[in-house]
C-alpha cells in the first residue's frame, strides 16, 4: 500500500507499525501481554463488564443515538412478525407432523454506539497536513483520508455496485475484532475517591488515586476508569434524568497538557471508562488557538491510535478488586468483526 502522508502529527504513532497499520496500539496487546492477563486469573470469577444494551434509555445522552428496537423477523411462510411457537409442522411447503420443532428469530436496528461500547479509530479525524504542502486534508490515524478511505452513507458506498452502505473502508473495527482484543487490563477506581461528582480529573490527581490505592500501569495494559455514572444509569432503569446525566461523575480532565502527556507516556493499548466519552464534554473553551473540541479522542484516536471505551459497567468489578487489595485482570473485549463499523457495541469480561 503507497504511503498516504508525507508528514505525521508530532507525537503520533503513525507508520510505528507500518504504512498501511489500522490497529494503532492494539498492536501492544502482543502474546507476552495475553499471558500477563492470564497470570492474573487467581480465583475464576469473570465479570460482565456491559450495561444491557438497551441503557441508558431514551436520547437524553445524545439526540443522534437511539435505544435498540428488537423485532421478529418473518416466518418462513413469509408472515411478518411472527416470533414464538412458530412450528414446522404447520409450515406451508415445510409442514410434516413428524417435525417437533418450534422456531425463532429476530432481529435488530441497532446505533452501534448507544450503550457499552468501542470507539473505533475511524471515529474521530482531524484537518492536517499530512502531504506536507501547507493545504490541510481531512484524515484519519495513520493518514487514512475522507471520502476515499472513509466515506459517508450512500447507496454505492464500497463503489462495486453492491449497495452496501460502509462508512470505513479502512480503520473499521474489523480489525481489532480480529485481534481478540485480549490482555491485562488495570483498574483506577476513581469513584472510591471522589464520589458522584462532577469533576475533572486532572495528571496530579490521576497520580495520587494511582498511588494510594498501589496501581501501576505498564506499556501494553488496557487502562479501566471506574467513575460510577454507568452504575447512576442502571439505577435509572431506561429513564435517565435529561440534566443530571450530563452533570455527574468524574472524567479526564483533557485541557490538562500535563495528563495528555500523561496518556501519550503510558504505552497503554486501549483507555476505557464507565462513562459517556471518558473525558468531559464541557463545550467551548476560552483558548482562541485553532484546537480540538475533544483534546484526548484526537490524542487517542488520531494521534496515537488508542481505542476508547465508553459507558462500560465497572461497579461491581471495582468492588471486588478493591474488597480484594487488587487491581489487575485478565480482559477480554473483542467489538462485533462488522467490517467498515466505526463504533461497536461490546460485552467485555474481566477474569480474576
Amino acid at each position: 500500500m503507497a504511503k498516504r502522508w508525507e508528514q505525521r502529527p508530532e507525537g503520533s504513532t503513525w507508520g510505528d507499525w507500518g504504512d498501511d497499520d489500522e490497529l494503532g496500539r492494539i498492536n501492544l496487546l502482543t502474546p507476552e501481554k495475553v499471558l500477563q492477563g492470564v497470570r492474573e486469573v487467581q480465583v475464576g470469577k469473570s465479570f460482565c463488564l456491559s450495561l444491557p444494551l438497551d441503557f441508558p434509555g431514551g436520547t437524553a445522552l445524545n439526540q443522534r443515538r437511539h435505544p435498540p428496537r428488537l423485532a421478529p423477523t418473518e416466518d418462513m411462510n413469509g408472515v411478518p412478525g411472527v416470533f414464538f411457537n412458530v412450528r414446522m409442522d404447520e409450515m406451508a411447503d415445510w409442514g410434516d407432523s413428524r417435525y417437533v420443532d418450534v422456531w425463532a428469530d429476530d432481529v435488530v436496528t441497532l446505533s452501534l454506539q448507544y450503550s457499552t461500547q468501542w470507539d473505533s479509530l475511524a471515529h474521530v479525524g482531524a484537518a492536517f497536513d499530512a502531504d506536507g504542502d501547507g493545504v490541510e486534508e481531512s484524515v484519519y490515524y495513520n493518514g487514512f483520508r475522507a471520502g476515499v478511505d472513509l466515506v459517508g452513507p450512500s447507496d454505492d458506498a464500497r463503489g462495486d455496485g453492491s449497495g452496501h452502505r460502509s462508512f470505513a473502508h479502512h480503520l473499521g473495527l474489523e480489525h481489532m475484532a480480529a485481534t481478540g482484543v485480549q490482555g491485562r487490563g488495570v483498574l483506577v477506581d476513581l469513584h472510591a475517591h471522589f464520589g458522584d461528582e462532577w469533576r475533572g480529573v486532572n495528571r496530579v490527581m490521576l497520580e495520587e488515586v494511582m498511588a494510594a490505592d498501589g496501581v501501576v500501569v505498564e506499556p501494553g495494559d488496557i487502562l479501566l476508569l471506574h467513575t460510577g455514572f454507568a452504575t447512576r444509569v442502571l439505577e435509572w432503569d431506561r429513564n435517565p434524568d435529561p440534566r443530571q446525566i450530563h452533570r455527574m461523575s468524574t472524567y479526564l480532565d483533557a485541557r490538562d497538557p500535563s495528563l495528555l502527556e500523561w496518556v501519550a507516556d503510558s504505552q497503554i493499548a486501549a483507555l476505557v471508562a464507565d462513562n459517556y466519552a471518558v473525558e468531559g464534554l464541557l463545550g467551548r473553551d476560552p483558548d482562541e488557538s485553532r484546537h480540538s473540541f475533544l483534546p484526548l479522542h484526537h490524542l487517542c484516536l488520531f494521534r496515537l491510535g488508542v481505542p476508547l471505551g465508553e459507558m462500560w459497567s465497572l461497579g461491581e468489578l471495582a468492588s471486588w478488586l478493591r474488597e480484594n487489595g487488587r487491581s489487575r485482570f485478565l480482559l477480554t473485549a473483542p467489538p462485533l468483526r462488522l467490517p467498515g463499523a466505526v463504533g461497536s457495541p461490546v460485552t467485555p469480561v474481566a477474569t480474576v
